[in-house]
């Protein structure tokens, strides 16, 4: 098992490329069996779970061909099996999303109740009401959703999400694109990547309509047709360097990406002392060599601070002046790796679903393991740093959410290196 060593104390300086969503891509792969053709995908990230989805693909009978650019054409006619297996689905939660496009384009679904992050209860019951809201009949039995359309196909249906859920917008909205009617989606999530596969639908002919509002309207058609689209830039790898190349008192520009989808983050930043420039498609941070000051954050749905950033703000406030409080609203179990922090020394009180963090001038260096995604990114910010060698553990958590995270590090004069556990 790979383990990251990092030796803190430099200022990250320099520009960086922002690679694809992945969670993004991962929706706008299982939309491509909504089509009735070939469909590529550009601006994929080489990522374990983009390569876990098209492996997945590949159970079913698809052959996913992939360029030299990391481009994907799928052509979902080739589908030979409609079960999505265990052994596939329990790596990774969004694999849920196959099964919204599955019944409706071929009548019927089998997909594994799906596994990924230990941060808290994410219950695949919207799914399921709102595919039976649309006349899906739905059992679940030995750890299988088991799905049939119903003659005729999936009817449009009105649903209101008890809960805002980002991956049960995403499947209702795949699965109505093609059923009989007009489908109303209500408290529906508003993140761009709910836009960015929306966009997609409709480049493939689809009509989609209010996405990025808490009511989307599907009027479903009967066919959606071969297209080519590009996935948007991660705002969340996009945030993560920024914040590293704050906590560092660096200079980091980002390319390739938009400034627009994380103005929740970026004026945070700006409290935090950061000084920010943007372009139509770059940002650039810099803190002139100044400490970070401390700031507050609440999570909450798009366009509210998001939840995968608060682990980089408690890294940001562990070394910042003063006090800060992150509040969590989205999960439950989501401090996992305070408790890793405190071995690097950072002083940080977990209170229910608050973190309330003094910060420290320095950090110190330790052995830590990784917990989950962000919490991860967490742990590498602070190894950034902090006096001395910082060994991080269980890594296998960062590759599933940042492409190459070493060489973009070293790019900006990280001193970080992989080596094999």
């Amino acid at each position: 098992m790979d383990k990251l060593i990092i030796t803190g104390g430099v200022r990250l300086d320099g520009e960086i490329r922002i690679s694809g969503a992945k969670n993004s891509a991962l929706p706008i792969l299982a939309a491509t069996l909504l089509a009735d053709g070939p469909v590529t995908v550009a601006n994929l990230p080489h990522l374990h779970d983009i390569t876990t989805m098209i492996e997945l693909f590949g159970r079913m009978g698809i052959e996913p061909v992939i360029d030299e650019k990391l481009a994907v054409e799928i052509d979902p006619r080739t589908i030979k099996t409609l079960v999505a297996p265990y052994e596939l689905v329990k790596t990774m939660r969004a694999s849920i999303l196959v099964l919204g496009p599955m019944v409706a384009r071929f009548g019927e679904a089998e997909v594994a109740l799906p596994g990924g992050c230990a941060i808290g209860s994410r219950p695949v019951d919207l799914h399921i009401r709102g595919l039976e809201a649309m006349g899906a009949h739905i059992d679940v039995e030995g750890g299988y959703i088991k799905a049939k359309a119903p003659e005729g196909g999936l009817r449009g249906a009105n649903f209101f999400f008890d809960t805002v859920s980002v991956t049960g917008t995403e499947n209702i909205m795949m699965a109505a694109a093609l059923a009989n009617g007009r489908s109303v989606l209500q408290n529906a999530a508003r993140e761009p990547e709910v836009v960015d596969l929306a966009n997609f639908i409709n480049a493939m002919g689809g009509n989609v309509q209010g996405a990025g509002t808490d009511t989307i309207t599907i009027e479903g058609v009967k066919r959606l047709h071969s297209a080519t689209y590009k996935v948007m830039p991660d705002r969340i790898e996009t945030g993560t360097y920024l914040v590293a190349a704050a906590c560092t008192g660096g200079r980091v520009k980002v390319k390739d990406t938009d400034p627009t989808i994380l103005e929740a983050v970026l004026e945070k930043l700006k409290e935090a002392g950061a000084e920010i420039t943007t372009g139509a498609d770059w940002i650039e941070l810099n803190m002139h060599g100044k400490r970070p000051r401390a700031v507050n954050v609440r999570t909450a749905p798009y366009p509210a601070f998001p939840t995968d950033m608060q682990a980089q703000f408690i890294s940001l406030n562990a070394i910042a002046e003063g006090t800060g409080a992150v509040i969590e609203t989205i999960f439950e179990n989501r401090f996992m790796h305070v408790y890793e922090m405190h071995r690097m020394g950072a002083q940080i009180q977990v209170e229910g679903n608050t973190a309330i963090v003094t910060g420290t001038t320095k950090l110190k260096g330790a052995p830590v393991m990784a917990t989950d995604l962000r919490a991860s990114a967490s742990l590498v910010i602070s190894a950034l740093t902090a006096e001395g060698d910082t060994l991080i553990d269980r890594i296998y958590h960062i590759d599933r959410g940042y492409e190459c995270i070493e060489e973009k590090l070293q790019m900006l004069g990280a001193k970080i290196r992989r080596v094999p556990g």
